[in-house]
């Protein structure tokens, strides 16, 4: 039996249960999901943060804090729950993340984020040294700010001492399982998406170790999702009785769970992701032979592998919009989901930084078009456009590498709070597009990537979507004539930056 919130209650929820955990850009999260996949009343928890960010691209948050609001979070969930039926605990977190430890087991770096961008001239100065091409089809990443060779090697040259003093590396989520567990490793797709894994072996990579300056001693065990963590502090059971004997697993990237939340599960359906970052992902098997430029490929355990590209500034943009532009009495979702405008101002929207496709990690954002005539209501619509015209680059290139999914699905904040701009989308990409219309689609992911191993034989339940959007033939020559426009402004003011 389901409860009017649309949660299965616990009398009625089928075993085992998984406690699913989640640390994004804006807040850390928890929620309980029984064997169907489906939350169960009483559940979910949150706790907002922010990232501390500064002109010159800093992008950090305290990794201590994120801890004890973890830990706040399975407090508040357990205290419902009784013994014995919690099976696993899962995690996931903004991917690319990085904290530097002591010997002491505490952190002696903040975390530093996917979007600090500080380290641009080490990216252009490995994009010298290394054979980029050669790179991404090895790891599966490109040279990029986001991604972990830069980023440690400027903390070696610009603070050497702080980067003395970590004995290991880990990402935010292996460094909140070694405070609260005693013990940790690295989800296969979290150290894929450091930039260190070479995707074919899932091993570190000798050479980006090397370039970056640390050896393998100094970072986790890789483990697939059917390998849970061992060794864990029996102490963790006593603050926990409901979570006694239950399976904690390493940790995952949220893009890799954010697909599996949305019921995009394998190639047939490809997943866009809109939150305060956004991305377009296919899950495909095995290791795919060969990479487009301007796509990552992750491996997430092995026999799968995520294709997609990514984009640092979605729900960020929104953010900006509304505590700069003035809107008036104008709802944006209205805005969006109006008749595209030519005289819209044209916006390349990449406020800290380009990830996909161009990877011009010190791009900044571009506004052309606009007179003493464009107001805050055409430029938030412009801004918008703009990041739609980014997801259709990305798309442009999955259809190059892979042919075309028979879904899009879309799901997060912005995709749910802006229906109309999810319009603007599928006009874009002149493909229809399908909004999932859960809360929390990556919890939910974190969740099923558990239930894979403990639960394997039980169905799932379906994942709720809207009615599908479907492009406006009307509209179909407009945006193509926006994509040239935009592609041009790019290679006029974006590309000079972007590599070879």
């Amino acid at each position: 039996m389901s409860s009017s919130t649309g949660r299965v209650v616990l009398a009625d929820a089928l075993d085992p249960l998984v406690l699913a955990l989640d640390v994004g850009s804006t807040a850390s999260r928890g929620d309980v999901y029984d064997a169907a996949g489906r939350p169960v009343e009483g559940g979910r928890q949150k706790v907002a943060h922010q990232f501390r960010t500064a002109a010159d691209g800093t992008s950090e948050i305290d990794p201590d804090q994120v801890v004890d609001e973890i830990a706040r979070v399975v407090t508040d969930l357990t205290a419902r729950l009784p013994e014995g039926r919690v099976a696993g605990v899962a995690l996931d977190t903004f991917a690319s993340s990085l904290v530097g430890v002591g010997a002491d087991g505490r952190a002696v770096t903040p975390c530093y984020t996917y979007a600090d961008s500080r380290c641009g001239p080490q990216v252009t100065a490995l994009r010298r040294e290394l054979d980029e091409a050669r790179v991404q089809q090895r790891t599966g990443c490109r040279l990029h700010s986001s991604y972990l060779p830069a980023r440690l090697r400027w903390l070696r040259e610009t603070d050497p001492d702080r980067f003395a003093a970590a004995r290991r590396w880990t990402s935010l989520g292996e460094y909140v399982w070694l405070r609260l567990l005693g013990t940790t490793a690295a989800g296969t797709s979290t150290a894929a998406w450091t930039g260190l894994l070479d995707r074919r072996t899932g091993r570190w990579d000798p050479e980006m170790l090397d370039v970056a300056g640390v050896g393998p001693d100094q970072l986790s065990e890789v483990r697939d999702p059917d390998h849970p963590l061992s060794d864990v502090d029996p102490e963790v059971g006593r603050r926990w009785p409901a979570l006694a004997g239950a399976r904690w697993f390493a940790p995952i990237a949220d893009g890799f769970a954010s697909n599996l939340g949305a019921g995009a599960d394998d190639e047939t359906t490809a997943a866009l992701a809109a939150a305060t970052s956004g991305a377009v992902r296919v899950l495909v098997p095995d290791v795919p032979e060969h990479l487009p430029p301007g796509l990552w490929c992750y491996r997430v355990d092995s026999r799968r592998s995520l294709l997609g590209g990514a984009l640092n500034d979605v729900g960020r943009v929104i953010t900006w919009l509304q505590g700069t532009v003035q809107l008036g009495e104008e709802d944006p979702d209205r805005l969006m989901a109006a008749a595209p405008d030519p005289a819209t101002p044209l916006v390349l929207p990449y406020l800290s930084g380009e990830r996909s496709t161009g990877w011009a990690a010190s791009a900044r954002a571009v506004l052309s078009g606009v007179s003493t005539a464009t107001d805050g209501p055409a430029l938030f619509r412009g801004a918008m456009e703009g990041v739609a015209l980014s997801y259709g680059r990305i798309a442009d290139q999955l259809r190059a590498a892979g042919g075309e999914p028979q879904r899009i699905v879309a799901s997060g904040r912005v995709a749910q709070e802006l229906p109309g701009w999810l319009q603007v989308v599928a006009d874009v990409l002149g493909a229809p597009v399908e909004p999932v219309t859960i809360k929390r689609a990556t919890l939910h992911g974190t969740a099923l990537h558990a239930l894979e191993v403990l639960a394997p034989e039980i169905a799932r339940a379906p994942v709720e979507t809207a009615p599908t959007l479907h492009p406006v033939p009307a509209h179909r020559e407009h945006y193509r004539r926006r994509a040239a426009e935009y592609d041009q402004l790019y290679r006029a003011v974006i590309a000079q930056d972007a590599p070879a």
